[in-house]
């Protein structure tokens, strides 16, 4: 459904603010956002070694740094949600105080304020956060002045296609939503709160990324796993799920079917220009 002038739109970081204390009960807990994250995390682990140094973008309440710390990585996490970051910095303390782990409130179109840093090995973005901004070529340009030359910068976006969402919605009743996302500019519901979102085409991703950055490889995430509204499904169906997520990691990266999913991870190479 495109923007119209009778919702109300608000800031993303104030969306979050007010969901930052139930979103992980939401979704970080549920079902669905297990393992739709255990399909990212697999490819994390690959992308980037122990000991390297990684910037998270919208971190949200830290799931993935504490992963990635837990797993010997060294994560700095920056999330524009000052109420995420506070429940994410609360969370590493009492379960990974000892880890090289440090949380930032930072939006990530303000990331030119890191220049000046030491580089970081890699990035990341997982489950949308990009989706919020719309000045990609402007993030790019930025994460490249603090990436290094070869460094990795993983991200996580909505897809443009998502069959299952189309059929729900068609099963519904709800034909604006069954074609949402094949508008660039649309909105959504964080809670109370509708926030604009955008879906890029791959293509206009690349674009925004290149020349700084490289496309390597890309795949779904939750091809055949649904979106997380399926909650209340998978709740009666988890042996079902559990092999929908096993189709996940055998086709995600097929042609055509990466194309397809609820998510998609670009996997990005740092150039040296």
């Amino acid at each position: 459904m495109s923007v119209s002038a009778s919702i109300d739109i608000v800031s993303s970081a104030d969306a979050f603010d007010r969901v930052a204390a139930s979103y992980d009960d939401a979704f970080t807990h549920s079902l669905i956002g297990k393992a739709q994250r255990g399909q990212v995390w697999r490819r994390l682990l690959r992308a980037f070694a122990p000991g390297e140094c990684i910037l998270e973008l919208n971190c949200g309440t830290g799931e993935d740094a504490r992963f990635l710390v837990s797993h010997g990585r060294n994560v700095i996490a920056c999330d524009a949600s000052a109420k995420m970051i506070e429940v994410a910095a609360l969370r590493a303390q009492q379960e990974v105080a000892n880890a090289y782990l440090t949380f930032h409130q930072l939006a990530n179109e303000d990331l030119a304020h890191l220049s000046g840093w030491p580089l970081f090995d890699g990035a990341f973005s997982n489950f949308s956060g990009l989706n919020c901004v719309a000045d990609l070529h402007s993030v790019a340009n930025n994460l490249a002045a603090v990436v290094r030359p070869g460094g990795k910068a993983l991200l996580c976006l909505w897809n443009r296609t998502c069959p299952a969402e189309i059929l729900w919605y068609l099963l519904h009743g709800d034909m604006h939503k069954t074609s949402r996302r094949f508008s660039r500019n649309s909105s959504a519901r964080i809670g109370e709160r509708t926030i604009s979102v955008f879906y890029p085409t791959l293509r206009d991703v690349q674009r925004a990324f290149a020349p700084s950055f490289a496309l390597e490889r890309y795949e779904a995430v939750g091809l055949f796993v649904p979106p997380s509204y399926f909650e209340q499904w998978a709740t009666n169906h988890r042996e079902t799920l559990h092999r929908l997520d096993q189709l996940d990691s055998v086709f995600a990266q097929w042609p055509i079917f990466r194309n397809l999913g609820d998510h998609v991870l670009l996997e990005f190479r740092r150039c040296t220009l």
